[in-house]
């Protein structure tokens, strides 16, 4: 099977290219405060709308054009240019719901950058003094080489535009007045811009044009990271770095409901619809191109909500009433199972997306996404009592102070309970999206280092119940992004084996999300992320999804599927066939560089830090059997082509020559409470100037691991390749040892084998030539 390739591109670098004019409708982008909400969506390839919702008079929406583009893929970003002065910007103007043109605080130019001498500053342009027509219909024309700032026209200040940074066009509504004052209601406004057109010598931009082999992989995204740009952008972006199939669409906690003003704070409502105006405009558009490029969407909705707008008897809470609460900043909390009214929101908000997925005629498929009762995540303490929840389980509630460890019979009951709610809740819902669309596929996201985390075992009583299993949804999806960067490959595949066990999904009905990177700085993980990714795909999964466009974007992850024929077996995991004893040769060689100066004195460069190996096992060879033996071994492997291991009969313990290794003969290293592998290395010498040989082919059965000088009989194994998985990362400061015998790769040092039968009958020894490999 192909393998799975990727780079990080920073720049283009000969990829292709086009040309688009400045001021393209797909690139503009919308920002604003919270909680107010707005959206763009491209409406023709030179028009865009803007619709938003304001709930107090201080909101204030930017239609905003960047000089350097910060949110495409570097391949398909358009170049930067901050000279603005040779372009003429004209466009139609068209609003409703907002401040008129002709209106104090009514749509402005905000310029940002700096001045003729590089200054760092801004001008307000007012666009009604640049109009022709009425204050909510008018024809707009801009250009940058002679703008002047302020009110009016009239002792106006020039606006330099060589060197801008960005633009921005203020949207605000009627009742603004840049205070604090709440509304009694969300206020609706829209705008149109159509027929942009730029003109002039800096009226050109290149732009990305790269488009990306398939490559087998989908994409996953989430409103809440993507609200900002057009739906043109974001769907064209995923097509064009070659994803396909479903794009799983998180439609996010925070940017989705409408909202009311209740004692002073703003709470999700009903009111009026159930999704607000911004957010279904901008979804109708996202559904529709995805169609128009083949590309299907998974709606995903989670039990997530943004904490300030959530009514506090929906949220989740620990035994002393502290609520659920993530760690992001502001934080969002989980909506308790056990509540009818949160659960009943969730039913009509699916409802609503499902709506819009039918609109635009595409099948429709659902995702719970990661649905658990929250645990915090410093204590343990598991969030099962809040007040609807205590009256579901009534005399089964007991106290559980910390999820994790051991827990006694009535614990383990409330848990039982607890996922008995949780796989109720679930159903109902799904049963609701198959009300609305009877066709619809469900699928189900579980995230495995929660649900399965080895230091709360019965956890998943609670989390990944057993009214989860196999045919109660028609996907399994499963995510592990901690374990994934933090390079823990082996709690991945125990993880969807015990998913599996307890749930009973066969392959072909799992989806599997690789990623996400969260800092920038951290970019080196999409190394481990592209391998899990490959892992899945080998593993016969029915779509792997990358997590997510923001990161694959801000990184330039790129990813390839590598064609052809399968690669050669590089190693075959057997034995040298012959027993040679002591009378092999061996020769460990080091690669030094030494430069002798003209006066005798020399300065040497260590080019390896482990020495490599070379044997000649002719004299293993001691009849014809064995020659007959050899050949057949030598012919397997293809001469030099393959691998295999090699018992070294000098070394080939972690111990002294004939000794029996123990659990305390080499150090692997110290724990730091989040690394869970480490690799065998075999020392020689002592302290800081030992040198280091890593062991890739231990023998099976021999290894002995302790921590802290006790042996562990359990809690690890050895996942290949000489590396040692620990079931739960060793605290820090902890000392780890092992002790093992080991075998060395090799391979034939040449393609021909010499090997003269008279010679041999005379008593001479064939050369048979080994060399080791490196792995």
């Amino acid at each position: 099977m192909s393998g799975l390739g990727y780079w990080l591109a920073d720049a283009r670098r000969g990829q292709e290219a086009r040309f688009v004019k400045r001021f393209s409708p797909a690139y503009w982008t919308v920002n604003f405060p919270r909680p107010m909400m707005a959206s763009v969506v491209t409406t023709a390839p030179d028009a865009l709308r803007v619709d938003a919702v304001f709930y107090g008079s201080g909101d204030l929406a930017g239609l905003i054009w960047e000089a350097e583009d910060k949110w495409s893929h570097a391949l398909l970003a358009y170049e930067t240019d901050r000279d603005f002065r040779d372009c003429v910007l004209r466009f139609r103007w068209r609003s409703g719901g907002l401040r008129r043109l002709d209106e104090t605080h009514g749509p402005t130019l905000t310029i940002e950058g700096r001045d003729a001498a590089g200054v760092p500053r801004s001008w307000y342009v007012r666009l009604w003094n640049y109009a022709s027509g009425g204050a909510e219909d008018a024809v707009v024309t801009l250009d940058f080489a002679h703008l002047k700032s302020g009110f009016l026209l009239s002792g106006g200040e020039p606006v330099w535009a060589g060197d801008v940074d960005r633009m921005f066009i203020s949207l605000v509504a009627p009742g603004y007045d840049a205070g604090s004052a709440a509304f009694a209601g969300g206020v609706e406004g829209w705008c149109e811009l159509s027929g942009i057109r730029c003109d002039g010598a800096g009226s050109v931009l290149a732009v990305g044009d790269a488009v990306l082999p398939e490559h087998g992989l989908s994409m996953a995204t989430g409103y809440d990271d993507c609200f900002n740009q057009t739906p043109e952008r974001i769907v064209g972006s995923i097509h064009a770095l070659g994803y396909r199939g479903d794009i799983n669409h998180y439609v996010g906690m925070s940017h989705y409901f409408r909202l009311e003003p209740v004692g002073g704070g703003l709470y999700v409502s009903l009111a009026g619809g159930v999704l607000n105006a911004p957010c279904a405009a901008w979804h109708g558009d996202f559904a529709r191109r995805a169609k128009a490029l083949g590309l299907g969407v998974i709606w995903s909705l989670s039990y997530e909500l943004f904490d300030a707008h959530c009514w506090n008897d929906w949220k989740q809470r620990a035994e002393d009433g502290s609520p659920a609460l993530t760690g992001w900043s502001p934080p969002s909390t989980l909506l308790s199972p056990a509540h009818d009214g949160a659960m009943g929101y969730l039913r009509v908000v699916a409802e609503a997306f499902v709506s819009i997925g039918l609109a635009a005629g595409i099948s429709i498929k659902f995702q719970v996404g990661e649905p658990w009762w929250w645990v915090m995540p410093g204590d343990g303490r598991i969030c099962l009592y809040d007040d609807a929840a205590r009256a579901v389980f009534g005399g089964l509630l007991v106290s559980i102070a910390d999820v994790r460890g051991a827990l006694s019979g009535p614990q383990k009951a409330l848990l039982d309970r607890a996922g008995e709610v949780l796989a109720a809740s679930t159903a109902a819902l799904c049963a609701w999206v198959k009300g609305v669309a009877p066709g619809a596929v469900t699928h189900l996201l579980a995230y495995l280092p929660t649900v399965l985390n080895p230091a709360a075992p019965e956890a998943k009583r609670a989390n990944m119940p057993l009214g989860w299993a196999s045919p109660a949804f028609d996907v399994l999806q499963l995510e592990d992004y901690d374990w994934v960067t933090e390079g823990r490959e082996r709690l991945t595949a125990l993880g969807v084996e015990l998913a599996v066990g307890r749930l009973g999904y066969p392959v072909e009905e799992q989806h599997y999300f690789s990623g996400f990177v969260l800092r920038g700085e951290d970019a080196v993980q999409w190394r481990e992320i592209a391998a899990a990714a490959d892992a899945a795909v080998k593993r016969g999964t029915a779509a792997v999804f990358m997590w997510a466009l923001p990161q694959v974007a801000r990184d330039g992850f790129t990813c390839f599927r590598l064609g052809g024929e399968d690669d050669v077996q590089a190693f075959d995991d057997v034995a040298f066939p012959l027993a040679i004893g002591r009378e092999a040769s061996v020769a460990p060689a080091f690669s030094t560089q030494v430069v002798e100066s003209v006066s005798g004195h020399e300065r040497r460069s260590s080019d390896w830090a482990d020495a490599r190996l070379s044997f000649d096992a002719g004299p293993g060879v001691r009849s014809e059997a064995d020659m007959a033996a050899l050949i057949a071994f030598f012919r397997a492997r293809r001469g030099a082509a393959r691998g295999f291991r090699f018992s070294d009969p000098y070394d080939d313990r972690s111990c002294g020559v004939g000794g029996v290794p123990g659990p305390l003969d080499q150090r692997l290293g110290l724990g730091d409470g989040v690394r869970a592998e480490f690799p065998l290395q075999r020392f020689y010498g002592l302290g800081e100037e030992a040198q280091a040989r890593r062991i890739t082919r231990p023998v099976a059965g021999t290894i002995r691991v302790a921590v802290d000088g006790v042996e562990m009989v359990g809690g690890w194994s050895h996942v290949g390749l000489g590396v040692i998985a620990f079931d739960v990362a060793p605290v820090e400061g902890a000392v780890l040892t092992a002790g093992f015998r080991f075998d060395v790769p090799v391979r034939f040092a040449e393609d021909r084998l010499d090997i003269n039968r008279a010679t041999f009958a005379a008593g001479e020894a064939p050369s048979v030539p080994l060399v080791e490999i490196r792995e």
